[in-house]
Protein backbone atom coordinates (compact mmCIF):
# COMPACT_ATOMS: atom_id res chain seq x y z
CA UNK A 1 0.00 0.00 0.00
CA UNK A 2 1.50 3.28 -1.28
CA UNK A 3 0.66 6.77 1.06
CA UNK A 4 0.32 9.46 -1.59
CA UNK A 5 -0.74 12.25 0.72
CA UNK A 6 2.75 13.48 1.64
CA UNK A 7 4.95 14.92 -1.04
CA UNK A 8 8.56 14.07 -1.47
CA UNK A 9 10.21 16.57 -3.18
CA UNK A 10 13.77 15.94 -5.54
CA UNK A 11 15.97 18.21 -2.64
CA UNK A 12 14.63 20.78 0.20
CA UNK A 13 16.80 23.03 1.86
CA UNK A 14 18.70 22.32 5.15
CA UNK A 15 17.99 25.35 7.04
CA UNK A 16 19.92 26.89 10.60
CA UNK A 17 17.52 27.50 13.38
CA UNK A 18 15.89 30.48 12.76
CA UNK A 19 16.85 32.73 16.08
CA UNK A 20 20.48 31.40 15.43
CA UNK A 21 19.84 32.87 11.82
CA UNK A 22 18.27 36.30 13.36
CA UNK A 23 21.71 36.18 15.92
CA UNK A 24 24.14 36.35 13.50
CA UNK A 25 22.13 38.65 11.20
CA UNK A 26 21.50 41.33 14.00
CA UNK A 27 24.96 42.61 13.36
CA UNK A 28 24.74 43.15 10.01
CA UNK A 29 21.08 44.76 10.55
CA UNK A 30 22.18 47.13 12.76
CA UNK A 31 25.08 48.33 10.69
CA UNK A 32 23.30 48.89 7.70
CA UNK A 33 26.10 47.50 5.74
CA UNK A 34 24.25 44.56 3.95
CA UNK A 35 26.25 44.50 0.62
CA UNK A 36 29.88 45.22 -1.02
CA UNK A 37 31.56 42.88 0.90
CA UNK A 38 30.98 43.74 4.32
CA UNK A 39 32.17 42.00 7.70
CA UNK A 40 29.80 38.78 7.06
CA UNK A 41 31.62 38.28 3.90
CA UNK A 42 34.96 38.80 5.72
CA UNK A 43 34.05 36.10 8.14
CA UNK A 44 32.17 33.58 6.06
CA UNK A 45 35.26 33.47 4.01
CA UNK A 46 37.95 33.21 6.65
CA UNK A 47 35.82 30.22 8.26
CA UNK A 48 35.43 28.60 4.56
CA UNK A 49 39.28 29.11 4.00
CA UNK A 50 39.38 27.14 7.51
CA UNK A 51 36.45 24.06 6.60
CA UNK A 52 38.20 23.43 2.62
CA UNK A 53 41.54 23.65 3.68
CA UNK A 54 42.38 25.97 1.10
CA UNK A 55 44.25 29.26 1.08
CA UNK A 56 42.42 31.87 -1.26
CA UNK A 57 38.37 31.78 -1.71
CA UNK A 58 36.28 34.51 -2.89
CA UNK A 59 32.27 35.13 -2.60
CA UNK A 60 30.20 34.93 -5.38
CA UNK A 61 26.33 35.77 -6.10
CA UNK A 62 26.03 32.39 -7.96
CA UNK A 63 27.84 29.69 -9.46
CA UNK A 64 27.85 30.11 -12.83
CA UNK A 65 29.32 34.30 -12.57
CA UNK A 66 31.70 32.66 -10.17
CA UNK A 67 32.68 30.63 -12.89
CA UNK A 68 32.59 33.33 -15.63
CA UNK A 69 34.58 35.33 -13.45
CA UNK A 70 36.98 32.58 -13.00
CA UNK A 71 37.39 31.84 -16.45
CA UNK A 72 37.52 35.74 -17.47
CA UNK A 73 40.24 36.31 -14.38
CA UNK A 74 42.60 33.34 -16.10
CA UNK A 75 42.54 35.49 -19.73
CA UNK A 76 42.80 32.21 -21.74
CA UNK A 77 42.61 34.09 -25.40
CA UNK A 78 45.86 36.65 -24.66
CA UNK A 79 47.91 34.31 -26.01
CA UNK A 80 45.68 33.70 -29.18
CA UNK A 81 46.17 35.17 -32.51
CA UNK A 82 43.87 37.86 -33.48
CA UNK A 83 40.72 36.70 -33.90
CA UNK A 84 41.41 33.17 -33.07
CA UNK A 85 39.62 31.23 -29.96
CA UNK A 86 41.19 29.55 -27.39
CA UNK A 87 39.84 25.92 -26.98
CA UNK A 88 38.64 24.63 -23.73
CA UNK A 89 38.77 20.69 -22.98
CA UNK A 90 35.50 19.65 -21.11
CA UNK A 91 32.61 17.73 -20.96
CA UNK A 92 28.64 18.08 -22.47
CA UNK A 93 27.51 15.63 -19.23
CA UNK A 94 27.30 18.58 -16.86
CA UNK A 95 24.85 21.65 -16.33
CA UNK A 96 24.41 23.97 -18.96
CA UNK A 97 26.19 26.60 -17.00
CA UNK A 98 29.65 25.07 -17.82
CA UNK A 99 29.36 25.32 -21.26
CA UNK A 100 27.75 28.61 -21.11
CA UNK A 101 30.81 29.96 -18.32
CA UNK A 102 33.36 29.03 -21.40
CA UNK A 103 31.39 30.26 -24.13
CA UNK A 104 30.50 33.33 -22.81
CA UNK A 105 34.31 34.04 -22.08
CA UNK A 106 34.69 33.95 -25.70
CA UNK A 107 36.32 30.40 -25.57
CA UNK A 108 35.86 27.33 -27.97
CA UNK A 109 34.48 24.27 -25.51
CA UNK A 110 35.93 20.90 -26.95
CA UNK A 111 33.28 18.15 -25.67
CA UNK A 112 35.58 14.65 -24.68
CA UNK A 113 33.29 11.55 -23.53
CA UNK A 114 33.19 10.77 -19.72
CA UNK A 115 34.31 7.22 -17.98
CA UNK A 116 31.43 5.09 -17.78
CA UNK A 117 32.30 4.11 -13.51
CA UNK A 118 31.04 7.43 -12.29
CA UNK A 119 30.63 9.81 -15.28
CA UNK A 120 33.47 12.45 -14.94
CA UNK A 121 35.44 13.69 -17.99
CA UNK A 122 37.74 10.50 -19.24
CA UNK A 123 41.32 11.56 -18.87
CA UNK A 124 42.19 9.09 -21.78
CA UNK A 125 40.06 11.27 -24.22
CA UNK A 126 41.74 14.72 -22.86
CA UNK A 127 45.09 14.34 -24.49
CA UNK A 128 44.17 13.35 -27.95
CA UNK A 129 41.84 15.99 -27.91
CA UNK A 130 44.71 18.74 -27.26
CA UNK A 131 45.61 21.41 -30.31
CA UNK A 132 47.83 24.28 -30.71
CA UNK A 133 44.26 26.07 -30.08
CA UNK A 134 44.30 24.24 -26.06
CA UNK A 135 44.51 26.50 -23.07
CA UNK A 136 42.46 24.81 -20.36
CA UNK A 137 40.83 21.88 -19.01
CA UNK A 138 37.11 22.55 -17.31
CA UNK A 139 36.42 19.62 -15.85
CA UNK A 140 33.03 18.74 -13.40
CA UNK A 141 32.82 16.60 -10.31
CA UNK A 142 29.26 14.87 -10.62
CA UNK A 143 27.07 14.25 -7.96
CA UNK A 144 30.11 14.67 -5.71
CA UNK A 145 32.08 12.49 -7.64
CA UNK A 146 35.79 13.57 -7.85
CA UNK A 147 37.28 13.35 -11.75
CA UNK A 148 40.83 12.09 -11.55
CA UNK A 149 42.45 15.05 -11.02
CA UNK A 150 45.94 13.31 -10.86
CA UNK A 151 45.77 12.24 -14.28
CA UNK A 152 44.46 15.89 -15.42
CA UNK A 153 47.12 17.10 -13.53
CA UNK A 154 50.03 15.45 -15.08
CA UNK A 155 48.33 15.83 -18.26
CA UNK A 156 48.14 19.65 -17.79
CA UNK A 157 51.27 20.36 -16.74
CA UNK A 158 52.78 18.01 -19.63
CA UNK A 159 51.07 20.90 -22.30
CA UNK A 160 50.94 23.63 -19.70
CA UNK A 161 47.39 24.09 -19.77
CA UNK A 162 45.14 25.54 -16.67
CA UNK A 163 42.51 23.28 -15.24
CA UNK A 164 39.07 24.75 -13.84
CA UNK A 165 36.91 22.77 -11.33
CA UNK A 166 32.93 23.07 -11.71
CA UNK A 167 32.95 21.42 -8.61
CA UNK A 168 29.00 22.80 -8.29
CA UNK A 169 28.38 19.34 -6.16
CA UNK A 170 31.03 19.09 -4.52
CA UNK A 171 31.17 20.55 -1.26
CA UNK A 172 32.77 19.04 1.71
CA UNK A 173 34.03 16.33 -0.56
CA UNK A 174 38.20 14.82 -0.18
CA UNK A 175 39.84 12.23 -1.15
CA UNK A 176 42.48 10.86 0.69
CA UNK A 177 42.33 13.69 2.80
CA UNK A 178 42.72 16.40 0.72
CA UNK A 179 39.13 18.66 -0.06
CA UNK A 180 37.66 19.33 -3.53
CA UNK A 181 38.98 23.05 -3.22
CA UNK A 182 42.44 21.87 -3.56
CA UNK A 183 42.40 20.55 -6.96
CA UNK A 184 43.20 22.23 -9.92
CA UNK A 185 44.26 26.08 -10.53
CA UNK A 186 40.58 27.15 -9.02
CA UNK A 187 37.15 25.49 -8.04
CA UNK A 188 33.81 25.95 -8.48
CA UNK A 189 31.46 25.72 -5.97
CA UNK A 190 27.26 26.69 -5.85
CA UNK A 191 26.01 27.53 -3.08
CA UNK A 192 22.80 27.40 -4.37
CA UNK A 193 19.84 26.73 -2.27
CA UNK A 194 19.35 22.95 -3.84
CA UNK A 195 22.97 22.31 -2.52
CA UNK A 196 24.55 20.28 0.19
CA UNK A 197 25.54 23.73 1.45
CA UNK A 198 23.74 26.81 0.54
CA UNK A 199 24.10 30.57 1.12
CA UNK A 200 20.45 30.72 -0.38
CA UNK A 201 22.21 31.91 -3.58
CA UNK A 202 25.56 32.07 -3.91
CA UNK A 203 28.88 30.70 -5.38
CA UNK A 204 32.62 30.25 -4.01
CA UNK A 205 35.88 30.43 -5.87
CA UNK A 206 39.04 28.45 -4.37
CA UNK A 207 42.11 29.21 -6.15
CA UNK A 208 46.19 28.70 -5.46
CA UNK A 209 47.89 31.83 -7.32
CA UNK A 210 46.75 35.29 -6.40
CA UNK A 211 48.11 36.35 -9.09
CA UNK A 212 46.24 34.13 -11.90
CA UNK A 213 42.92 34.89 -9.97
CA UNK A 214 43.66 38.53 -8.12
CA UNK A 215 41.42 39.92 -10.79
CA UNK A 216 38.48 38.37 -9.31
CA UNK A 217 37.96 40.92 -6.71
CA UNK A 218 37.63 43.61 -9.24
CA UNK A 219 36.13 41.94 -11.85
CA UNK A 220 33.12 40.74 -9.41
CA UNK A 221 32.15 44.65 -8.82
CA UNK A 222 31.77 46.05 -12.35
CA UNK A 223 35.92 45.68 -12.69
CA UNK A 224 36.58 48.88 -10.39
CA UNK A 225 40.33 48.93 -8.77
CA UNK A 226 38.88 52.03 -7.49
CA UNK A 227 36.11 54.54 -6.94
CA UNK A 228 37.14 56.71 -9.56
CA UNK A 229 38.96 53.70 -11.93
CA UNK A 230 37.73 50.34 -13.50
CA UNK A 231 40.84 48.36 -15.03
CA UNK A 232 38.64 45.36 -16.23
CA UNK A 233 35.53 44.60 -17.93
CA UNK A 234 33.74 43.57 -15.27
CA UNK A 235 29.97 42.06 -14.03
CA UNK A 236 27.76 42.50 -10.66
CA UNK A 237 28.39 39.42 -9.03
CA UNK A 238 28.90 40.37 -5.26
CA UNK A 239 27.39 37.80 -2.70
CA UNK A 240 25.15 39.84 -0.11
CA UNK A 241 25.46 39.92 3.37
CA UNK A 242 22.47 38.06 4.12
CA UNK A 243 23.61 35.28 2.03
CA UNK A 244 26.80 35.62 3.88
CA UNK A 245 25.06 34.59 7.38
CA UNK A 246 22.82 31.96 5.75
CA UNK A 247 26.22 30.21 4.76
CA UNK A 248 27.95 31.13 8.01
CA UNK A 249 25.05 29.45 10.36
CA UNK A 250 24.67 26.50 8.02
CA UNK A 251 28.53 25.95 7.97
CA UNK A 252 28.40 25.00 11.68
CA UNK A 253 26.18 22.26 10.68
CA UNK A 254 27.34 20.85 7.39
CA UNK A 255 29.15 18.18 9.25
CA UNK A 256 25.51 16.38 10.47
CA UNK A 257 24.03 17.21 7.95
CA UNK A 258 26.34 14.63 5.70
CA UNK A 259 26.01 12.44 7.92
CA UNK A 260 22.33 12.67 8.22
CA UNK A 261 22.31 12.43 4.28
CA UNK A 262 24.78 9.49 4.33
CA UNK A 263 22.23 7.31 6.79
CA UNK A 264 19.45 8.40 3.99
CA UNK A 265 21.89 6.95 1.18
CA UNK A 266 23.28 4.00 2.76
CA UNK A 267 19.29 2.87 2.77
CA UNK A 268 19.23 3.50 -0.75
CA UNK A 269 21.91 1.42 -1.37
CA UNK A 270 20.96 -1.47 0.87
CA UNK A 271 17.29 -1.62 -1.00
CA UNK A 272 18.57 -1.22 -4.41
CA UNK A 273 21.53 -2.89 -4.31
CA UNK A 274 21.87 -5.72 -6.64
CA UNK A 275 18.95 -5.31 -8.06
CA UNK A 276 18.97 -6.40 -12.20
CA UNK A 277 18.98 -3.49 -14.34
CA UNK A 278 19.27 -1.28 -11.47
CA UNK A 279 22.92 0.25 -10.87
CA UNK A 280 24.80 2.12 -8.41
CA UNK A 281 27.89 4.37 -8.53
CA UNK A 282 30.22 3.73 -5.84
CA UNK A 283 32.67 5.76 -4.50
CA UNK A 284 36.61 5.00 -5.40
CA UNK A 285 38.69 3.97 -2.32
CA UNK A 286 39.53 7.16 -0.07
CA UNK A 287 36.45 9.29 -1.22
CA UNK A 288 34.44 10.87 1.71
CA UNK A 289 31.38 11.58 -0.21
CA UNK A 290 29.16 14.40 0.61
CA UNK A 291 25.85 12.67 -0.53
CA UNK A 292 24.93 15.96 -2.95
CA UNK A 293 22.78 13.24 -5.26
CA UNK A 294 21.47 9.99 -5.12
CA UNK A 295 22.31 8.75 -8.39
CA UNK A 296 20.64 5.15 -10.32
CA UNK A 297 20.65 3.98 -13.49
CA UNK A 298 17.94 2.65 -15.20
CA UNK A 299 20.15 0.44 -17.92
CA UNK A 300 18.27 -3.03 -18.63
CA UNK A 301 15.49 -2.66 -15.93
CA UNK A 302 11.78 -3.80 -16.14
CA UNK A 303 10.92 -0.38 -16.79
CA UNK A 304 12.78 2.84 -18.31
CA UNK A 305 14.30 6.15 -16.65
CA UNK A 306 11.38 7.66 -17.68
CA UNK A 307 8.22 5.47 -16.63
CA UNK A 308 9.76 4.95 -13.44
CA UNK A 309 9.83 8.74 -13.12
CA UNK A 310 6.31 8.62 -14.26
CA UNK A 311 5.03 6.33 -11.73
CA UNK A 312 7.03 7.73 -8.81
CA UNK A 313 5.01 11.21 -9.48
CA UNK A 314 1.97 9.19 -9.59
CA UNK A 315 2.88 8.56 -5.67
CA UNK A 316 4.00 12.22 -4.94
CA UNK A 317 7.64 11.51 -5.30
CA UNK A 318 9.81 14.01 -7.44
CA UNK A 319 12.87 12.46 -8.63
CA UNK A 320 15.03 14.31 -11.63
CA UNK A 321 16.95 13.38 -14.77
CA UNK A 322 19.94 15.07 -14.20
CA UNK A 323 21.83 15.19 -16.27
CA UNK A 324 19.00 16.08 -19.11
CA UNK A 325 19.98 16.80 -21.90
CA UNK A 326 23.81 16.40 -22.14
CA UNK A 327 24.75 20.37 -22.96
CA UNK A 328 25.39 19.79 -26.80
CA UNK A 329 21.99 18.55 -27.44
CA UNK A 330 20.64 22.01 -26.13
CA UNK A 331 18.60 24.16 -28.62
CA UNK A 332 21.45 26.85 -28.13
CA UNK A 333 24.33 24.65 -28.48
CA UNK A 334 22.60 22.07 -30.81
CA UNK A 335 24.02 22.87 -34.83
CA UNK A 336 27.42 23.27 -33.60
CA UNK A 337 27.86 20.70 -31.59
CA UNK A 338 25.32 18.39 -31.78
CA UNK A 339 26.47 15.55 -33.42
CA UNK A 340 29.51 15.22 -31.20
CA UNK A 341 30.41 11.29 -30.18
CA UNK A 342 29.93 11.33 -26.50
CA UNK A 343 28.39 7.87 -26.17
CA UNK A 344 28.54 7.31 -22.51
CA UNK A 345 27.57 10.86 -21.27
CA UNK A 346 24.70 10.09 -23.89
CA UNK A 347 23.67 6.74 -22.58
CA UNK A 348 23.52 8.11 -19.29
CA UNK A 349 21.52 10.68 -19.89
CA UNK A 350 19.17 8.51 -20.69
CA UNK A 351 18.99 5.82 -17.87
CA UNK A 352 20.10 8.20 -14.80
CA UNK A 353 17.45 9.00 -12.70
CA UNK A 354 18.54 10.94 -9.19
CA UNK A 355 16.46 10.03 -6.17
CA UNK A 356 15.11 12.56 -3.78
CA UNK A 357 18.12 13.54 -1.44
CA UNK A 358 18.19 15.42 1.59
CA UNK A 359 18.40 15.38 5.77
CA UNK A 360 15.19 15.23 6.13
CA UNK A 361 14.08 11.65 4.88
CA UNK A 362 13.39 9.15 6.81
CA UNK A 363 13.85 5.63 6.17
CA UNK A 364 10.23 5.44 5.56
CA UNK A 365 10.09 7.78 3.42
CA UNK A 366 13.50 6.08 1.47
CA UNK A 367 11.08 2.56 1.64
CA UNK A 368 8.41 3.78 0.34
CA UNK A 369 10.67 5.74 -2.68
CA UNK A 370 12.06 2.41 -3.28
CA UNK A 371 8.65 0.54 -2.37
CA UNK A 372 7.36 2.20 -5.93
CA UNK A 373 10.69 1.65 -7.65
CA UNK A 374 10.02 -2.24 -7.16
CA UNK A 375 6.95 -2.64 -7.50
CA UNK A 376 5.65 -4.68 -10.24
Amino acid sequence: MFFVDKRINVTRSSMPDFEEYIEELRPVWESRWISNRGAASVKFEEELKRYLGCENVWLFANGHVAMEVALQSLDLNSGMPEGVRGEVITTPYTHISTTEAIVRNGLEPVFVDVKEDNYTIDPELIESAITERTVAIVGTHVYGFLCDTKAIDAIAKKHGLKVVYDAAHAFGVTLNGTGAANFGDAAMFSTHATKVFHTIEGGVVAYKDEKLFGSMQNIVNFGFTSQEEAMYIGTNARMNEFEAVMGICNLRHLDEEIARRKAVGDRYTERLSGKAGIKLIEPEKGLVWNYAYYPVLFDGYKDSRDQVKARLEAHNIFARKYFYPITTKYSCFAEKYGSVNVPIAAHAAETVLTLPMYSELTTEDVDRICDVILSD
